[in-house]
């Protein structure tokens, strides 16, 4: 069965704007899903018994190697069983929350879901992103070139190691309604708003099974 993987990371419920618009693309995606929420049951951050796990020879694992190789197969079978992604990861302190992280630490495993030198079982299927953030991170903006996320995800889940094809939905100025110094920018937030909506709709429909 092929489905779509839904990774929720962000630390807000319903209120999060990363997940009103990966709703948008959720109400709209025909087919089936398999959803986390990193932010309720969090993947365990890696620790050196799930490294030493996949080096050492399996007959001679210790319980906690045991244990933590059977968090990564489910995660990374979770993962190469799906065909597209959406994943909600807001810019926080300008890379990626911790949960996420996590995730993908126990994910990104040379041998499963990296293989060489054949190439990742999941290349070229496309991962949908959608990155919240309080200002704008744009070309020509204060704060440019300060976004660690995206381009980290690029490199980390993209051609090259687990070879998705990524497309990021990028929700700006989130935090205009409520700084009073970024009150005049309002209505960019809502015009990115409208746009990051619209996109999540016309991916959906692209992807779609």
């Amino acid at each position: 069965m092929s489905y779509l993987l839904h990774l929720d990371s962000t630390a807000f419920d319903a209120e999060s704007l990363s997940r009103q618009v990966a709703r948008s693309f959720r109400d709209t995606w025909q087919g089936d899903v398999v959803y986390r929420d990193l932010a309720v049951t969090p993947a365990p951050h890696i620790t050196a018994a799930g490294v030493s796990a996949r080096l050492a020879d399996p007959s001679k694992h210790t319980p906690e190697e045991a244990a933590a190789l059977l968090v990564q197969d489910e995660l990374i079978e979770e993962f190469l069983g799906a065909s597209a992604y959406l994943f909600t990861v807001p810019l926080y302190n300008y890379t990626m929350p911790s949960t996420f992280k996590a995730w993908l630490d126990q994910v990104v495993v040379v041998g499963r879901a990296i293989v060489l030198p054949d190439g990742p079982p999941a290349a070229g299927r496309p991962a949908v992103v959608v990155s919240a953030r309080g200002g704008s991170y744009e070309p020509g903006t204060p704060n440019h070139g300060m976004d660690h996320l995206l381009p980290t995800l690029e490199t980390a889940m993209g051609p090259g190691t687990l070879g998705l094809e990524i497309h990021a939905i990028k929700p700006q100025l989130t935090l205009a309604p409520v700084v009073p110094e970024m009150a005049s920018l309002i209505d960019l937030h809502k015009t990115s708003m409208t746009e990051a909506h619209a996109e999540a709709r016309r991916l959906a429909e692209k992807f779609a099974l």
